[in-house]
């Protein structure tokens, strides 16, 4: 009986600590984007451009109490990065500046004009994503065909 009451308990105390961790409120962001290499260095994307993996991206973002968080990540095969981060809501983020730091891609490493940086506001609610614009490089020898 006294053991029977010992479990009863634990599973009691278990319980209590499931429902407090699930009720604790958390935040959760999402900031994402693309890179590509614009082939022909026209400014508008056509058939010749494509994606590029593997481009670095920093994404630097302050938190409502102030503190300065540094995020680096890579392109995948479709050419998009993702920056994700879960935290207690009085720490969320603020404002944030995505940057694109290089290109591997051996034919595609000139950054193209208007690509240098994004600064925004970062006013989604819990579980949203931050759609950051296209960051562009361009090849340093346009090909023939482009001309």
């Amino acid at each position: 009986m006294e053991a029977m009451k010992q479990k009863m308990i634990v599973e009691l105390i278990v319980l209590l600590m499931m429902v407090f961790v699930l009720s604790v409120s958390g935040w959760t962001g999402e900031i994402r984007g693309r890179v590509v290499c614009d082939v022909c260095g026209d400014s508008s994307l056509g058939p010749e451009d494509h994606v590029l993996e593997g481009a670095e991206v920093a994404v630097l973002c302050i938190t409502k109490s102030g503190e300065v968080l540094n995020y680096q990540a890579f392109t995948d095969a479709k050419g998009i990065y993702t920056v994700a981060e879960t935290m207690p809501e009085s720490d969320r983020w603020d404002a944030c500046l995505a940057r694109p730091i290089s290109s591997f891609h051996e034919h595609c490493t000139r950054l193209g004009g208007g690509s240098s940086g994004i600064k925004f506001s970062y006013n989604h609610p819990s579980g949203y994503s931050h759609a950051v614009r296209t960051f562009v490089y361009q090849p340093v020898n346009v090909p023939t065909y482009c001309i």
